[in-house]
């Protein structure tokens, strides 16, 4: 039954995910990393991880991540829900599974902050016999950690996001569901965004367009907050933005945009060609996107049990290196976990110090995105392809479905 988006709708006619089995096996899943890790209980405060306990989809405020809503897990209890005072009422109403929750203030001022830990976390924490244990926190800001430090000396405070990252890592059947839902919509916000390429077109009605989809489709919100347009030149060296700038004939054209459902993401990519019929990509364009595509096909079918994260980024690197290029990949992981988390580990192809090697589970599912730019190419010189893969017994499953522009491609 798996291998396709089935529709987001909650049907009678067909089995879909069901959310409160789907919530339960979550929460057990991170109570089991819980003990493994030796904690008595774990604070979260990340978006993705208070999402995973307890299905909250909040309100997004830019810049305050982690200091809106966050949630307390304690072995064999329901998850305790901290919210922000506009999601109280909602949550009262509309998520009766929520047996414990209480509101706090945005977790920024000091004085808030010190009430919240001694007269609205504190209460909670004696009620549960947890002011002298081990607690894992995810993140916090310093004046929370302060704070806590100072009102609770006898807590010992954890590394409590490891064992939240772990507990995501395989994803549940239910999970691969609502991924390829959200691949699904992701595939036809970049659709409508390869429709909408054409002369004389900004990069910013092209993502005005991919987003009227995304929310027509239910979508929550893109993959990435900032909408990834680059046209021409705005790719060598990559504007991780959409701008302005007027589209051109014999311009490459990369689009990033991604959709959330559900809570999970869906982080696909693809880069085409604006020209007329009397256009033609020139030769160093159709080389460094062969390059991409080419090294994306190596490195998937590594993508197997059995095999590493280093085995799929060297299969990856080397075939891309038969056109010269192994060494003009953007400086950035090639390949990122993703679930419910936008971008998650593992990772494929980290180069930065302390990267850890890998191997590939099913379950495990990626977003896999290499990215090689070129200076100095009339109509732009940098290319990024991105599939949804997960990885299963029997190889590599390709969640995304959008095509490649064979224009591009060198014969």
């Amino acid at each position: 039954m798996q291998g396709y988006a089935r529709g987001g709708f909650n049907v009678s006619y067909e089995k879909r995910v069901n959310p409160q089995d789907l919530r339960r096996d979550r929460v057990k899943r991170a109570q089991d990393q819980l003990k493994k890790a030796g904690l008595d209980a774990i604070l979260v405060w990340k978006d993705e991880n208070q999402r995973y306990l307890t299905d909250l989809r909040p309100q997004i405020i830019h810049g305050k991540s982690t200091a809106l809503n966050g949630a307390l897990l304690i072995d064999g209890k329901d998850p305790i829900l901290f919210c922000s005072g506009g999601e109280r009422d909602r949550i009262e109403n509309t998520m009766p599974w929520i047996k414990e929750v209480h509101t706090i203030p945005i977790i920024e001022e000091k004085s808030l902050v010190h009430g919240l830990v001694k007269n609205i976390l504190g209460p909670v924490l004696e009620k549960y016999g947890l002011t002298k244990c081990k607690l894992g926190l995810d993140e916090a800001n310093v004046i929370f950690y302060q704070a806590l430090v100072q009102h609770f000396p006898n807590i010992s405070i954890e590394d409590g996001d490891t064992p939240m990252q772990q507990a995501r890592m395989i994803k549940l059947p239910g999970e691969i569901e609502l991924l390829e839902e959200a691949t699904a919509i992701a595939d036809a916000v970049c659709a409508t965004a390869i429709e909408t390429v054409k002369e004389g077109v900004r990069e910013c009605d092209v993502a005005a367009n991919a987003m009227h989809t995304l929310y027509k489709l239910g979508g929550e919100y893109s993959h990435v907050t900032t909408p990834f347009v680059a046209s021409g030149e705005h790719m060598s060296p990559p504007n991780r933005i959409c701008s302005d700038k007027i589209i051109r004939d014999g311009d490459l054209v990369f689009i990033d945009i991604g959709a959330a459902w559900n809570g999970y993401f869906g982080d696909m990519a693809r880069t085409v060609y604006c020209g007329s019929s009397n256009s033609k990509p020139s030769d160093e364009q159709k080389k460094i996107y062969t390059a991409v595509y080419e090294g994306l096909q190596a490195g998937v079918a590594e993508m197997k049990p059995g095999k590493t994260n280093i085995d799929a980024a060297k299969a990856l690197i080397k075939a891309s290196d038969k056109y010269g290029l192994g060494g003009r990949f953007l400086s950035l992981f090639i390949a990122h976990g993703v679930g419910i988390g936008a971008n998650e580990p593992p990772y494929i192809g980290e180069t930065l110090p302390g990267a850890p090697e890998y191997e590939f589970k099913p379950g495990m599912v990626f977003a896999v995105e290499p990215l090689i730019w070129v200076e100095g190419v009339r109509g732009g010189g940098g290319v990024r392809l991105e599939e949804m893969v997960q990885i299963t017994e029997n190889g590599p499953h390709i969640m995304s479905r959008t095509p490649f522009d064979k224009k591009l491609l060198s014969k």
